[in-house]
């Protein structure tokens, strides 16, 4: 079983930054993708950016050049870096694992982001 455990998330203003972190345990990292995704209020759940097991990295159109993830295998950690928020950038921000060889996949259980003045 995989545990994917987000924190960082909380109020920032219009032009604000926030830096998400995602914790999977136990370590997953060599034949993993991992995604962040966004819900927000009244609207269907969107895919936000997605570094593959071979650090490849794409992003939704909405967030490129605002966002960036990355990942730390020492310390079992995906982040999503947030620059430049706009308050439609107000969602859930959900982690996501998902094994390349089974498609086995993991959700966390979602961090708050809000932008607002």
């Amino acid at each position: 079983q995989v545990q994917l455990v987000e924190s960082g998330g909380g109020l920032v203003p219009p032009g604000g930054s926030l830096r998400l972190s995602c914790l999977a345990s136990p370590r997953i990292f060599n034949i993993w993708h991992m995604d962040w995704y966004r819900q927000a209020p009244g609207k269907q759940r969107e895919l936000v950016a997605t570094i593959t097991s071979g650090d490849a990295t794409n992003y939704a159109d909405s967030v490129k050049g605002r966002f960036t993830i990355s990942r730390d295998n020492a310390k079992n950690t995906v982040y999503l870096q947030l620059n430049s928020l706009k308050p439609e950038d107000t969602a859930v921000y959900y982690c996501h694992a998902i094994n390349v060889v089974s498609r086995t996949d993991y959700w966390g259980q979602g961090t708050q982001v809000t932008v607002s003045s």
